[in-house]
Protein backbone atom coordinates (compact mmCIF):
# COMPACT_ATOMS: atom_id res chain seq x y z
CA UNK A 1 0.00 0.00 0.00
CA UNK A 2 1.02 3.61 -0.57
CA UNK A 3 -0.38 6.45 1.45
CA UNK A 4 -1.99 9.13 -0.75
CA UNK A 5 -3.56 11.40 1.89
CA UNK A 6 -4.05 11.48 5.64
CA UNK A 7 -5.96 13.60 8.13
CA UNK A 8 -5.59 13.24 11.90
CA UNK A 9 -8.25 15.15 13.83
CA UNK A 10 -8.16 15.80 17.57
CA UNK A 11 -11.36 16.19 19.54
CA UNK A 12 -12.95 15.74 22.93
CA UNK A 13 -13.87 12.16 23.73
CA UNK A 14 -17.54 11.27 23.43
CA UNK A 15 -18.26 11.05 27.16
CA UNK A 16 -16.84 14.48 28.03
CA UNK A 17 -19.09 17.56 28.42
CA UNK A 18 -16.55 19.93 26.81
CA UNK A 19 -16.48 20.32 23.02
CA UNK A 20 -13.03 21.00 21.59
CA UNK A 21 -11.66 20.37 18.11
CA UNK A 22 -8.13 20.68 16.68
CA UNK A 23 -6.04 19.30 13.82
CA UNK A 24 -3.31 16.84 14.72
CA UNK A 25 -1.68 16.69 11.30
CA UNK A 26 -2.74 16.75 7.68
CA UNK A 27 -1.26 15.48 4.43
CA UNK A 28 -3.75 16.64 1.81
CA UNK A 29 -2.45 16.84 -1.78
CA UNK A 30 -4.93 19.04 -3.65
CA UNK A 31 -3.38 19.47 -7.09
CA UNK A 32 -5.15 17.90 -10.05
CA UNK A 33 -8.67 16.77 -10.87
CA UNK A 34 -8.38 13.48 -8.94
CA UNK A 35 -6.40 14.91 -6.00
CA UNK A 36 -6.37 12.41 -3.11
CA UNK A 37 -6.59 15.24 -0.59
CA UNK A 38 -9.89 16.43 -2.06
CA UNK A 39 -11.12 12.83 -2.15
CA UNK A 40 -10.38 12.41 1.57
CA UNK A 41 -11.89 15.76 2.54
CA UNK A 42 -15.07 14.98 0.64
CA UNK A 43 -15.27 11.45 2.03
CA UNK A 44 -14.94 12.55 5.67
CA UNK A 45 -17.51 15.33 5.35
CA UNK A 46 -19.97 13.19 3.37
CA UNK A 47 -19.64 10.30 5.85
CA UNK A 48 -20.31 12.32 8.98
CA UNK A 49 -22.74 14.95 7.64
CA UNK A 50 -25.39 12.43 6.56
CA UNK A 51 -27.48 12.85 9.72
CA UNK A 52 -27.20 16.65 10.04
CA UNK A 53 -30.34 18.78 9.86
CA UNK A 54 -30.65 21.69 7.43
CA UNK A 55 -29.75 24.29 10.03
CA UNK A 56 -26.49 22.54 10.92
CA UNK A 57 -25.59 22.14 7.25
CA UNK A 58 -26.24 25.84 6.63
CA UNK A 59 -24.02 26.81 9.57
CA UNK A 60 -21.25 24.57 8.27
CA UNK A 61 -21.57 26.05 4.77
CA UNK A 62 -21.26 29.52 6.31
CA UNK A 63 -18.15 28.39 8.21
CA UNK A 64 -16.67 27.02 4.98
CA UNK A 65 -17.23 30.37 3.29
CA UNK A 66 -15.46 32.15 6.14
CA UNK A 67 -12.64 29.59 5.99
CA UNK A 68 -11.76 30.77 2.48
CA UNK A 69 -10.00 33.70 4.17
CA UNK A 70 -8.55 31.50 6.92
CA UNK A 71 -9.90 30.83 10.41
CA UNK A 72 -8.45 32.55 13.44
CA UNK A 73 -8.35 30.17 16.38
CA UNK A 74 -9.31 29.75 19.13
CA UNK A 75 -12.89 30.47 18.12
CA UNK A 76 -16.34 29.06 18.79
CA UNK A 77 -18.16 27.40 15.89
CA UNK A 78 -21.40 25.41 16.20
CA UNK A 79 -20.95 25.30 19.99
CA UNK A 80 -17.47 23.79 19.66
CA UNK A 81 -14.15 25.44 20.47
CA UNK A 82 -11.74 25.31 17.53
CA UNK A 83 -8.18 25.47 18.82
CA UNK A 84 -4.54 24.62 18.12
CA UNK A 85 -3.78 22.88 21.41
CA UNK A 86 -4.21 19.10 21.12
CA UNK A 87 -3.32 18.23 24.72
CA UNK A 88 -5.57 15.56 26.19
CA UNK A 89 -7.74 15.23 23.09
CA UNK A 90 -8.82 11.98 21.46
CA UNK A 91 -7.81 11.41 17.84
CA UNK A 92 -9.45 10.15 14.69
CA UNK A 93 -7.34 9.17 11.70
CA UNK A 94 -8.66 9.18 8.12
CA UNK A 95 -6.59 8.04 5.15
CA UNK A 96 -6.54 7.41 1.41
CA UNK A 97 -4.29 4.57 0.26
CA UNK A 98 -3.40 2.99 -3.05
CA UNK A 99 -3.90 -0.76 -2.77
CA UNK A 100 -2.91 -2.57 -5.99
CA UNK A 101 -5.43 -1.42 -8.60
CA UNK A 102 -7.88 0.23 -6.22
CA UNK A 103 -8.01 3.24 -3.94
CA UNK A 104 -9.04 2.66 -0.32
CA UNK A 105 -10.65 5.42 1.72
CA UNK A 106 -10.15 4.46 5.36
CA UNK A 107 -12.42 6.30 7.81
CA UNK A 108 -12.08 6.19 11.59
CA UNK A 109 -15.69 6.28 12.81
CA UNK A 110 -15.34 6.03 16.59
CA UNK A 111 -15.70 9.79 17.20
CA UNK A 112 -18.78 12.00 17.18
CA UNK A 113 -19.85 13.35 13.78
CA UNK A 114 -19.82 17.14 14.15
CA UNK A 115 -16.19 17.42 15.41
CA UNK A 116 -15.06 15.42 12.36
CA UNK A 117 -16.59 17.92 9.94
CA UNK A 118 -15.47 20.95 11.94
CA UNK A 119 -11.94 19.54 12.12
CA UNK A 120 -11.90 18.90 8.38
CA UNK A 121 -12.91 22.48 7.62
CA UNK A 122 -10.26 23.72 10.05
CA UNK A 123 -7.62 21.52 8.38
CA UNK A 124 -8.38 23.15 5.02
CA UNK A 125 -8.51 26.67 6.47
CA UNK A 126 -4.90 26.42 7.67
CA UNK A 127 -3.61 25.33 4.25
CA UNK A 128 -1.84 27.86 2.01
CA UNK A 129 -4.27 30.12 0.15
CA UNK A 130 -3.23 28.66 -3.21
CA UNK A 131 -4.66 25.21 -2.40
CA UNK A 132 -7.43 26.19 -0.01
CA UNK A 133 -10.09 26.66 -2.72
CA UNK A 134 -10.22 23.03 -4.01
CA UNK A 135 -10.33 21.76 -0.44
CA UNK A 136 -13.27 23.98 0.49
CA UNK A 137 -15.00 23.08 -2.78
CA UNK A 138 -14.82 19.42 -1.70
CA UNK A 139 -16.28 20.40 1.69
CA UNK A 140 -19.20 22.29 0.14
CA UNK A 141 -19.99 19.55 -2.37
CA UNK A 142 -20.11 16.93 0.39
CA UNK A 143 -22.29 19.14 2.64
CA UNK A 144 -24.71 19.51 -0.27
CA UNK A 145 -25.00 15.72 -0.45
CA UNK A 146 -22.85 15.12 -3.52
CA UNK A 147 -20.86 11.93 -3.18
CA UNK A 148 -17.12 12.58 -3.61
CA UNK A 149 -16.43 9.49 -5.73
CA UNK A 150 -19.79 8.23 -6.98
CA UNK A 151 -18.49 7.92 -10.53
CA UNK A 152 -15.26 6.11 -9.64
CA UNK A 153 -15.26 2.30 -9.69
CA UNK A 154 -11.74 2.02 -8.30
CA UNK A 155 -12.58 3.48 -4.86
CA UNK A 156 -13.77 1.49 -1.84
CA UNK A 157 -14.50 2.65 1.72
CA UNK A 158 -13.13 0.91 4.79
CA UNK A 159 -14.63 2.02 8.13
CA UNK A 160 -12.73 1.55 11.39
CA UNK A 161 -14.35 1.71 14.81
CA UNK A 162 -11.08 1.87 16.76
CA UNK A 163 -8.46 3.25 14.39
CA UNK A 164 -4.79 3.22 15.33
CA UNK A 165 -3.50 6.71 14.48
CA UNK A 166 0.08 7.65 13.72
CA UNK A 167 1.44 10.94 15.05
CA UNK A 168 3.09 11.94 11.74
CA UNK A 169 1.78 11.20 8.21
CA UNK A 170 3.78 8.88 6.01
CA UNK A 171 5.63 10.24 2.99
CA UNK A 172 3.62 10.12 -0.23
CA UNK A 173 5.79 7.38 -1.75
CA UNK A 174 6.22 5.27 1.40
CA UNK A 175 5.22 1.62 1.19
CA UNK A 176 4.26 -0.43 4.22
CA UNK A 177 3.26 -4.00 4.98
CA UNK A 178 -0.31 -5.01 5.64
CA UNK A 179 -1.06 -5.41 9.35
CA UNK A 180 -0.36 -3.29 12.38
CA UNK A 181 3.06 -3.02 14.08
CA UNK A 182 3.75 -5.46 16.92
CA UNK A 183 3.55 -2.64 19.47
CA UNK A 184 0.00 -1.91 18.29
CA UNK A 185 -1.18 -5.50 18.11
CA UNK A 186 -1.35 -5.76 21.88
CA UNK A 187 -4.05 -3.10 21.86
CA UNK A 188 -6.33 -5.02 19.52
CA UNK A 189 -9.89 -4.98 20.87
CA UNK A 190 -9.22 -2.13 23.33
CA UNK A 191 -11.49 0.86 22.73
CA UNK A 192 -9.98 4.25 21.89
CA UNK A 193 -11.08 5.94 25.15
CA UNK A 194 -9.91 3.10 27.36
CA UNK A 195 -6.58 2.91 25.56
CA UNK A 196 -6.04 6.67 25.94
CA UNK A 197 -6.71 6.54 29.68
CA UNK A 198 -4.48 3.50 30.21
CA UNK A 199 -1.63 5.11 28.29
CA UNK A 200 -1.96 8.36 30.29
CA UNK A 201 -1.58 6.38 33.53
CA UNK A 202 1.19 4.19 32.12
CA UNK A 203 -0.86 1.00 32.25
CA UNK A 204 0.09 -1.61 29.63
CA UNK A 205 -2.41 -3.22 27.31
CA UNK A 206 -2.08 -6.64 28.97
CA UNK A 207 -2.45 -5.37 32.54
CA UNK A 208 -5.68 -6.40 34.25
CA UNK A 209 -7.50 -3.27 35.35
CA UNK A 210 -8.12 -3.04 39.09
CA UNK A 211 -9.29 -0.08 41.16
CA UNK A 212 -6.26 -0.18 43.44
CA UNK A 213 -3.79 -0.22 40.55
CA UNK A 214 -5.53 2.69 38.80
CA UNK A 215 -5.40 4.76 41.99
CA UNK A 216 -1.78 3.89 42.71
CA UNK A 217 -0.70 4.96 39.23
CA UNK A 218 -2.78 8.13 39.49
CA UNK A 219 -1.28 9.15 42.85
CA UNK A 220 2.27 8.49 41.72
CA UNK A 221 1.92 10.48 38.51
CA UNK A 222 -0.01 13.25 40.24
CA UNK A 223 2.82 13.67 42.72
CA UNK A 224 5.32 13.91 39.86
CA UNK A 225 3.15 16.43 37.98
CA UNK A 226 2.41 18.88 40.80
CA UNK A 227 4.60 22.03 41.13
CA UNK A 228 4.63 21.66 44.93
CA UNK A 229 6.61 18.46 44.55
CA UNK A 230 9.20 19.83 42.14
CA UNK A 231 7.46 19.61 38.77
CA UNK A 232 7.68 22.52 36.31
CA UNK A 233 4.75 24.91 36.57
CA UNK A 234 4.22 25.20 32.81
CA UNK A 235 1.57 22.73 31.73
CA UNK A 236 1.02 21.38 35.26
CA UNK A 237 -2.68 22.21 35.34
CA UNK A 238 -3.29 20.48 32.00
CA UNK A 239 -1.32 17.41 33.07
CA UNK A 240 -3.23 17.17 36.37
CA UNK A 241 -6.54 17.51 34.53
CA UNK A 242 -5.48 14.79 32.08
CA UNK A 243 -4.51 12.40 34.88
CA UNK A 244 -7.76 13.05 36.71
CA UNK A 245 -9.83 12.51 33.58
CA UNK A 246 -8.02 9.25 32.79
CA UNK A 247 -8.50 7.95 36.34
CA UNK A 248 -12.21 8.72 36.41
CA UNK A 249 -12.75 7.19 32.98
CA UNK A 250 -11.12 3.89 34.02
CA UNK A 251 -12.93 3.80 37.35
CA UNK A 252 -16.16 4.41 35.48
CA UNK A 253 -15.39 1.46 33.22
CA UNK A 254 -14.84 -0.61 36.36
CA UNK A 255 -18.19 0.63 37.71
CA UNK A 256 -16.61 2.37 40.67
CA UNK A 257 -16.27 6.13 40.33
CA UNK A 258 -14.78 8.15 43.16
CA UNK A 259 -14.46 11.79 42.04
CA UNK A 260 -11.03 13.26 42.63
CA UNK A 261 -10.32 16.87 43.59
CA UNK A 262 -6.75 17.64 42.75
CA UNK A 263 -6.80 21.33 41.95
CA UNK A 264 -5.20 22.61 45.18
CA UNK A 265 -1.61 21.99 46.24
CA UNK A 266 -2.85 20.35 49.42
CA UNK A 267 -4.38 17.58 47.35
CA UNK A 268 -1.07 16.67 45.81
CA UNK A 269 0.58 16.87 49.22
CA UNK A 270 -1.96 14.45 50.60
CA UNK A 271 -1.54 12.22 47.57
CA UNK A 272 2.21 12.13 48.09
CA UNK A 273 1.65 10.49 51.47
CA UNK A 274 -0.79 7.93 50.05
CA UNK A 275 -0.02 4.63 48.45
CA UNK A 276 2.40 5.08 45.53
Amino acid sequence: MVLLAELILRHTRRHMPTRRVAVGSAYLPLAGAAAPGALLIGAVVHEFAIGFDDETRDELLDLARIAAGGLEVPRIALRHRLQRDTHGLDRSRHRVEQELDRVVVELDTHGAALPQVLGTILSVAVLPLSVRAPGLFAVRQALLGRHPFASRRDVIVRRLIDGVPYEVPWASDAAWKVGRPAAESVWAGVGAERRWAMEVLGIGARVSLERGEVNRRFRRLLRDAHPDTGARGAGAAERIAELTEARELLLDLLGDVEPATVGAPADASAASHGQG
